[in-house]
This record gives C-alpha cells, sequence and structure tokens, in this order.
C-alpha cells in the first residue's frame, strides 16, 4: 500500500510526540515516541486509558522487569486507539464523512490516492463500495519508537547489579520488540555493538519468505560510511537495516553529532551515486547469514528506505530533496512544536517558540550526556535552574536518573545534573585555590547542565493537567534553530499545507537550508579554534584543518549545485550563490588564522 505523506514527524524530545501517533496517524502520517521515560508512560498510559474508558491496571516498579512491561503496554494502548480510530475513519458515510474530507484535503494534490478517490466518488458508489475502497486503499500513520542508545543505564536491585538485560536501552528494546506493533525503531546516539547484538533475540525483527519484517530496524546516521558500517554490522546477524534517517549535524533539534565538516547536501549526494552499492553488499552478506543460522531467505532485495531531516522549512526544500536526491521521506520537527493538534507543548513554551528569534536558539552545554544540546534561552527549566543556584543549592535533586554516567565518585554513576554531583564537583573547586575569574568560568560550567531528563517531559504532564509535585514546572526544549523562521500556533492543516506548498509560514528573511547549515558548522568551527587556539596540540589542529577543508569541498560542492540548477530555488538563486560566497570568505579567514596559530605553534 502507497504511503499517504511525503513527510514524518520526528522524535522531539521526551514528551513533545509522546502521543503524537493519536493525533495524527489516523490521517497516514508517521510519527515517533520516546521510549526514555516508562515512569512518563505509565501515567499517560493511566490517561488514556481514562479517556477512552480502557480497563487499566498499574505497572509498579515493584514488580520484576517493569520498565520493559510499562513500555509494551503503552505501546498497545496507543495501537488499539489509533486503530479504532482508523476503523471508524474508513467506515464513516460521505454524507457525515468530516474526517475522511480531513484526511484527504492533507494529502498531496499530487497523491494518486487522492486522485483515484475524487474519480472513484464521482462514479457514485453505494456506501459498501465506498468502505471496500478505502479499506484497500487508505493507510495508516507508523507508530514508531525511538531509542537512544547512550541511554542505557545499569539498573540494581536490593544493591545488585542486574544482567545488561535490564538496561534502559535494552528493556526499552524489550519493550518494543514485545507489542503488538508492526512499526520501525529509530536507533539514534551513534552505534551500540552491544545493544545491536540484542535485537538477534527477537524473531520479529527478522524477515520471512516474502521479506516483509513485522518490527524494521532505522538508523540516525550522520553520513554514507557509518551507514555502510552500521548496515553490514546488523547484517552479519541476518538483520536488515529498513531506513537510513539522515539528519544534519548541527540543523536539527535535540542533541547536535557534528560531523567533521561534511555537510548536509554532498552527504545526500554520497547516499544517492551509492544507494544500490549499499543496498548489493549488506544483502550479500545478510543472506549468508540467514543461511548459516538456518532462517527463511527473502526472496529477491528487501525495502531500503533513504530519509532526510534537518532545518527543512519550504515546501520548495521539500521538494527538492525529493526531486533531486531520491529520498523516500522528509523529517519536518521543530516547526512540528507549534502545532497542538500533532505535538504535546505546554501553552507557556509553544508562545515562547513563536516569540523566538535567530539568537534565542542557541548549542547549548546543559545536556549531561556530554553532547551540544540545541535549546532555547530563557526557557522555564533554565529559569527554575537559575533560582536554584541563587538560592546556593544548584543541581537537580534527580527524580528519574535516566542520565546517570558520571563515576568519578562512585562506583554507582551519578548525573551531572544531579545535587549530589555539583556539590562534590564544587566542593573540590573550592579546594583548588583559583583565580576569582577561573574559579567562576568552572563553576558556571559545572552548574549549567540542566536535568533535561525531566524538563524533556513535564510539557506532557502540564497540557494532560497531571500532579508535577516530584517533577516540577520547569520545561526544557530542544527546537532547531530552523524554529526562528515560525511565528505562529498553527492547525494540523496549515501546516501540512506548508509543507505541501499551498500557503506559506515561515519567515521572509529565512535562509536556505543548506546556507543555513554552512553558516552554523563555520560558526561551530570558530568557537573550536577558540577553546584551542591558546595551547594547540598536533591532533587538534589536524582536526580543524579536516574540518576546514571539508567545508570548503561542500561550499564548491553548493556553488557548482545551485550554478547548474534548472526550476528550483529560481527566486532565490542568486541570494544563495551571495551568500555562498561571503561564507567561503568567512571560511578562508579562519584558515588563515587556524593556520598561523599551527605555525607558531611549531
Amino acid at each position: 500500500m502507497a504511503k499517504a505523506h511525503s513527510f514524518h514527524i520526528p522524535v522531539m524530545g521526551i514528551g513533545y510526540t509522546i502521543d503524537s501517533p493519536i493525533k495524527v496517524a489516523q490521517y497516514g502520517i508517521d510519527s515517533v515516541i520516546s521510549l526514555v521515560d516508562d515512569i512518563l508512560l505509565e501515567k499517560l498510559r493511566k490517561v488514556y486509558s481514562e479517556k477512552f474508558e480502557i480497563p487499566y491496571q498499574e505497572i509498579s516498579n515493584k514488580i520484576e522487569d517493569f520498565r520493559a512491561k510499562r513500555i509494551t503496554s503503552y505501546l498497545n494502548l496507543i495501537n488499539d486507539i489509533v486503530e479504532t480510530k482508523f476503523e471508524e475513519l474508513k467506515n464513516t458515510t460521505l454524507e457525515k464523512g468530516s474526517i475522511l474530507k480531513e484526511y484527504f484535503d492533507m494529502l498531496p494534490d499530487t497523491s494518486t490516492i487522492k486522485q483515484e478517490f475524487q474519480n472513484f466518488t464521482n462514479k457514485v458508489p453505494d456506501l459498501q463500495e465506498v468502505k471496500t475502497w478505502l479499506k484497500d486503499n487508505l493507510s495508516l500513520g507508523s507508530i514508531d519508537v525511538n531509542i537512544m542508545t547512550k541511554v542505557d543505564k545499569e539498573n540494581y536491585l536490593k544493591g545488585e547489579k542486574l544482567p545488561p538485560k535490564f538496561n534502559d536501552a535494552h528493556a526499552a528494546l524489550r519493550g518494543f520488540a514485545e507489542s503488538d506493533l508492526t512499526s520501525s525503531v529509530i536507533l539514534s546516539a551513534g552505534m551500540s555493538p552491544r545493544l545491536y547484538s540484542y535485537m538477534e533475540q527477537f524473531d520479529d525483527f527478522y524477515p520471512n519468505k516474502e521479506g516483509i519484517i513485522k518490527k524494521k530496524i532505522v538508523i540516525k546516521v550522520s553520513d554514507f560510511r557509518s551507514a555502510l558500517i552500521q548496515g553490514k554490522f546488523f547484517a552479519k546477524k541476518g538483520l536488515w537495516v529498513s531506513e537510513y534517517r539522515i539528519e544534519s549535524g548541527l540543523n536539527c533539534g535535540g542533541h547536535a553529532f557534528a560531523t567533521e565538516g561534511y555537510l548536509l547536501g554532498p552527504i545526500l549526494e554520497e547516499f544517492k551515486q551509492n544507494k544500490k552499492t549499499l543496498i548489493q553488499e549488506v544483502t550479500d552478506i545478510l543472506k549468508s547469514s540467514l543461511e548459516r543460522n538456518k532462517r527463511l531467505v527473502p526472496q529477491g532485495n528487501l525495502a531500503l528506505k533513504i530519509t532526510a531531516q534537518g532545518g527543512v522549512g519550504t515546501s520548495e526544500e521539500h521538494d527538492f530533496l525529493l526531486d533531486h536526491y531520491k529520498i523516500d521521506s522528509v523529517g519536518w520537527g521543530s516547526p512540528f512544536l507549534l502545532v497542538p493538534e500533532a505535538t504535546t507543548v505546554d501553552e507557556t513554551t509553544m508562545q515562547q517558540l513563536a516569540n523566538s528569534e535567530e539568537k534565542d536558539l542557541y548549542l547549548s552545554d546543559i545536556s549531561p550526556l556530554g553532547v551540544p544540546f540545541n535549546s532555547l534561552r530563557g526557557n522555564t527549566k533554565d529559569i527554575e535552574k537559575l533560582e536554584s543556584i541563587a538560592k546556593g543549592m544548584p543541581g537537580s535533586p534527580c527524580p528519574k536518573e535516566f542520565l546517570i554516567s558520571n563515576d568519578e565518585y562512585s562506583n554507582r554513576p551519578l548525573c551531572t545534573a544531579s545535587r549530589r554531583y555539583q556539590r562534590l564537583k564544587i566542593k573540590e573547586l573550592k579546594q583548588m585555590s583559583l583565580e576569582a575569574d577561573e574559579y567562576k568560568s568552572k563553576f558556571e560550567k559545572i552548574v549549567d547542565k540542566a536535568c533535561i531528563c525531566v524538563g524533556l517531559g513535564t510539557p506532557a504532564l502540564l497540557v494532560n493537567d497531571m500532579q508535577t509535585k516530584i517533577e516540577g514546572n520547569g520545561v526544557s526544549v530542544c527546537p532547531g534553530p530552523n524554529m526562528a523562521y515560525f511565528s505562529k500556533k498553527m492547525s494540523l492543516s496549515e501546516m501540512i499545507n506548508h509543507i505541501y506548498g499551498k500557503s506559506d509560514f515561515s519567515n521572509d528573511n529565512r535562509p536556505n537550508m543548506f546556507v543555513k547549515e554552512l553558516n552554523i558548522y563555520i560558526d561551530y568551527l570558530k568557537n573550536k579554534f577558540e577553546e584551542s587556539k591558546d595551547s594547540m596540540s598536533n591532533k587538534q589542529e589536524k582536526y580543524l584543518s579536516n574540518f576546514a577543508s571539508n567545508l570548503k569541498e561542500g561550499i564548491s560542492y553548493y556553488q557548482n549545485m545551485f550554478t547548474n540548477l534548472k526550476d528550483t530555488f529560481e527566486t532565490t538563486k542568486s541570494v544563495i550563490l551571495s551568500e555562498l560566497v561571503f561564507s567561503a570568505e568567512k571560511l578562508q579567514l579562519l584558515r588563515v588564522e587556524i593556520d598561523r596559530i599551527s605555525l607558531s605553534n611549531q
């Protein structure tokens, strides 16, 4: 069955897309649920059970394997609700078909399903014919899930460390694997051989004879080499990666995993040129593994999707990615934070997002994972954090402990945003007899870490009028830079009309997505240079030099591409080419500085 839409809604934070499938799946829109917070999932399972009059029995943290069971139960509930709503849509009558009309109105005008339905209904079919046609042709949006491979905390029972299968990411994977869903797990934050190997235990991840996979594997990647390595790793275990989800290293929301200066356009070009090679090499390994392990070997090649996301903001950019790079779907993230019919955002945060400008969106160091994290200045979680610091009580009580990873002070890791860790670190700092400026700088670096594993889930509590006594009301939010160019709350239909070019809600001053990413990378390189220029090592010099060279090659690629494009970006091409020249000059000045410092250190 053909996919209804050419876009998907990626995971956003912990709570922002936690119930998105209930809102959008019936319209054929794919969305992604974060599996980080089983505590929040359990609370929402109770809310939705009551709302839809479904029996609810609490899964307490006292029972064995409660995390996996909570996740399975939540996903099964979402699946049941979504399927019920979809059946209602398909069984509607044309006379009372407002939901049905919404479904087709949201489809792009180029949709063959939309055109076929119009032709079909012009023949005045009877009710049963309509229902049969809808059943055969309408597609439900996928209820996908996201697991951050790095968020794999070890767990204990009565002081004894539990086996690895009870680690957070492992339990989340098991919760998904044992659910009723037919969908995908998106694995992000880097390769995890141990977690990947654990997937071998679940039959739903393997293809059947016809090549159908009940639970598909999707991996977020930043370049072709990473995709090939990870695809082969899975294939050796008889597992197929059904989708490579390419995300801009820096022009994205949430955690930012910067490449070494490799830009999105050249990366997509490499995938386009080498997709057949990727399929063939991985397929050969896969089939050999399946034969060796006496598993079913599918006939022919398995389906493979290449998708992209990060900074897309206009229908022209959307169509360009589909047409020029031949990708299968485009991820639209941050703008959907302004669409209450698709995401779960509290009113205060939504207003802050709508009012945000470029200066308000920045790459922060607040994540306890030690990875750069896109954030919004003045978010209520940061205000809450600053108030605690002012009271002499920096750090969070750490009520959920999902991001604990630091073992400086204990065999049981601590979260660097926790009150206990920051107290220990500040105590150590006070004993170092530093100058005032240096002490202040190091102190601010310690207390900058925020409790995002709580803050990113709090909006779901606030929107559903739930108790926040333990979590507090502070909200963390992680929009990408693209958020600056959208400034009003939108309905779902308005947002989709924007994506498909029926209307335009983005800011007139919005730069092209490729130019924006390029300049973010140049700024990132400049910051890295400033951090190391006073004592630059050979390793740092090589890193900065390679980074700059890769950016230069990226600029050349874009200059050639935009110069030769026809019938695309016609109204903005001259501006884009001028901006590329300016960026090249800015990069060259930075390269001169890098070379100068490097020579002086020799």
